[in-house]
């Protein structure tokens, strides 16, 4: 249950009882007359709907009587679906709407709908017993309002996991050939840093275990055991970028200064590459951007990103670089080891509407 009060007087409650683990049905909805058009029953019902938001999420659903116009807009801006119409035993007996949140994001063919008006029961119980059609938007009209009708289609999530899964397993694998040809450029050249050495063996152990992981969650797709598809591909990614795409990034720098013994392109290449991790950083593609971040990880972050140009200066000088390969690694361990056991879901990933136009 959510409520708001005021210098203890109840100003509104949201009342959600759970028949059983997998269904959550709300009981209740009101808000005190003085205070409504206010967005208090909105705040009050997205609580209730994040409260109940988990990896294996019930069912939230709500029986509203089919001229309740008010309460079917407030549940329909916020997220619901009218699925059902369920009339009742005998005559004159309410008639209701069933109507229940969308857990995962359906795309509604903008080319299907209609209008029905609210008091055309047989009409609207017609529309609505195809199982792809629900009611998505409550409008005016002239001489009341009318339900809007569309047709949803979703997407197969099995579908769309095997293909994540895939695609994981050929970047990896894409980013194991290139680590495997610089560590072979790295042992045919006998000025080559043993210390960049060592880090990019340990990029190829990385890649190597998120293969492994990717695999993994490929084979629990396969067998459905359970739904922890989004934790495997979670330690895949992590792996990958933390553990082998960043390490060989910034090695390049210290190749290409071995390769060419000119100082200045390597400053140069070094730079850009320093800039160019930052952009990625602070993009929407990195791991990094679908977590939480703290002052401690943006330190990293700024680490993270400064290791190209430190470390081909350092080997452009003649400078032993192994301090810098040492702070490099423990910066990576500690955000591979943050996301992967101090974070927990994605966040600051902006929420779409539960259905939308395909």
């Amino acid at each position: 249950m959510r409520v708001a009060e005021t210098d203890g007087a109840l100003l509104g409650c949201v009342v959600a009882l759970p028949p059983h683990s997998g269904h959550v049905r709300l009981a209740a909805i009101a808000v005190r007359t003085g205070v409504r058009r206010q967005g208090m029953a909105t705040q009050l019902l997205n609580e209730i709907v994040k409260a109940h938001r988990t990896s294996e999420s019930p069912l939230i659903s709500a029986l509203v009587v089919l001229e309740d116009v008010a309460l079917s807009r407030l549940l329909l801006a916020c997220g619901f679906l009218g699925t059902l119409l369920m009339r009742g035993n005998g005559p004159g007996a309410a008639v209701h709407i069933h109507y229940q949140h969308k857990s995962r994001v359906a795309y509604m063919d903008p080319d299907s709908r209609h209008l029905v008006p609210v008091g055309d029961n047989e009409q609207l119980a017609e529309s609505l017993a195809p199982s792809d059609h629900a009611v998505t938007a409550l409008v005016p009209l002239g001489d009341g309002s009318a339900f809007e009708i569309a047709r949803l289609e979703q997407d197969d999530p099995a579908t769309l996991q095997s293909g994540e899964a895939a695609a994981g397993i050929a970047f990896a694998g894409s980013i194991l050939a290139a680590i495997t040809f610089l560590l072979g450029f790295a042992f045919s050249s006998t000025r080559f840093p043993d210390d960049v050495r060592l880090l990019l063996i340990g990029a190829t152990f990385s890649t190597v275990l998120s293969l492994i992981v990717y695999a993994s969650a490929s084979g629990e797709l396969a067998r459905i055991r359970s739904n922890s598809f989004g934790k495997i591909m979670k330690w895949g990614n992590v792996l990958s970028e933390y553990g082998g795409v960043l390490p060989f990034l910034i090695s390049l720098p210290v190749t290409y200064a071995q390769a060419s013994g000119n100082p200045w392109t390597t400053m140069v290449l070094a730079l850009m590459l320093s800039a160019a991790i930052a952009w990625y950083e602070r993009s929407d593609f990195s791991v990094a951007r679908r977590f939480n971040r703290s002052p401690g990880e943006l330190a990293l972050v700024v680490l993270t990103a400064a290791s190209p140009t430190v470390g081909a200066g350092l080997v452009a000088a003649d400078v032993t670089s192994w301090p810098w390969t040492t702070v490099l690694v423990i910066t990576l361990l500690l955000r591979t080891w943050l996301y992967l056991f101090r974070r927990g879901a994605e966040a600051d990933i902006a929420e779409r509407r539960q259905w939308q136009p395909r």
